[in-house]
């Protein structure tokens, strides 16, 4: 009996974490597995879903109306490839899979449509440039015969969205002729609590980064508390805003918080998962730093504060 229980806890711990990256209630659109590649992060400012519209060019070389569509993004294989999938307004789908595969050090996406099922999916190879566009392609001659690719490229990626381009370049790529082009916008009517939460999360970071300390301490509940490492328990405005204040000549590069689940009961939630970041310090010198955390919240006139905040690091 003592086998058979072990085994079935094994069995279950085992399944548990081959799924610790994918879709949840917590994270509709999954997590990147941090044994990917580091790729795997290239398309992630582009999950999550787009209302977007489409534009392609007609026979005559004219563009065609512009089509309503919505373009969604996510992270599957337990976080270790990337699925994106298309609807557009008369219901037609396409997608594609995409996997980044280190030995050749490029994504390979495999496209798939309804409008033209095909027994073999096609190939497209590239990767995210130094701008932060990512590029891809494929092998197709002109109508004329003249060799080239088909190129696709995502470019002004931000947290409003991305715009896209399909064109047909020769081998030199000075020769560019787009027939389709795509601006997506995010979805950003998510007012659900978990919504709330994620958004303030972010304006969290944001805030710390930018050095806004009133911000930042305005995300706290009246009588908001945190538990910084070998320090006493700090409480109120005035100590939040002593703590958090950033040194002079320090600088925050970069702040990011991922939430592993976020639980709510009523007008309380609790959240946990790990924090990174990077600071330039007063010497110039560039510290990277990496934890985890606990914070429970609570609601507050519609909106989600912080009531208990506490952290401490994971070494790397």
């Amino acid at each position: 009996m003592k086998l058979i229980i072990t085994l079935v806890f094994f069995i279950s711990a085992f399944s548990f974490s081959q799924n610790d990256y994918s879709i949840s209630d917590t994270n509709p659109y999954g997590l990147p597995n941090p044994e990917a590649p580091e790729q795997i992060k290239d398309f992630e400012g582009l999950i999550g879903k787009c209302n977007c519209k489409s534009v392609t060019r007609k026979q005559d070389q004219t563009w065609a109306e512009p089509v309503d569509m919505t373009w969604e993004w996510k992270y599957i294989m337990n976080g270790m490839a990337v699925q994106d999938e298309t609807i557009k307004a008369d219901g037609k789908h396409s997608g594609s899979i995409r996997q980044f595969i280190a030995d050749s050090s490029k994504w390979y996406v495999h496209y798939y449509s309804s409008n033209l099922p095909s027994t073999s999916l096609p190939t497209w190879e590239g990767e995210k440039k130094d701008n932060g566009n990512i590029v891809l392609y494929r092998d197709q001659k002109a109508p004329n015969g003249m060799e080239g690719f088909y190129r696709l490229t995502f470019y002004d990626i931000s947290d409003l969205g991305y715009k896209w381009v399909g064109e047909w370049v020769d081998k030199t790529e000075k020769v560019v002729f787009p027939t389709w082009k795509i601006d997506c916008k995010k979805n950003t009517n998510n007012d659900s609590d978990i919504g709330v939460i994620k958004k303030n999360t972010l304006a969290f970071s944001k805030a710390y980064m930018d050095g806004d300390i009133n911000a930042l301490v305005n995300m706290y509940t009246e009588d908001g508390k945190i538990f910084p490492n070998n320090r006493k328990i700090m409480s109120g405005k005035n100590d939040l805003s002593s703590y958090w204040t950033i040194p002079e000549g320090v600088d925050v590069l970069y702040h990011k918080v991922t939430p592993d689940e976020i639980h709510i009961e009523n007008d309380t939630a609790y959240d946990y998962g790990y924090y990174e970041g990077k600071t330039l310090t007063k010497d110039k010198k560039e510290v990277s730093w990496q934890g985890k955390y606990l914070i429970v919240w609570k609601k507050v006139n519609d909106d989600w504060k912080i009531y208990l905040d506490i952290w401490n690091n994971v070494a790397k």
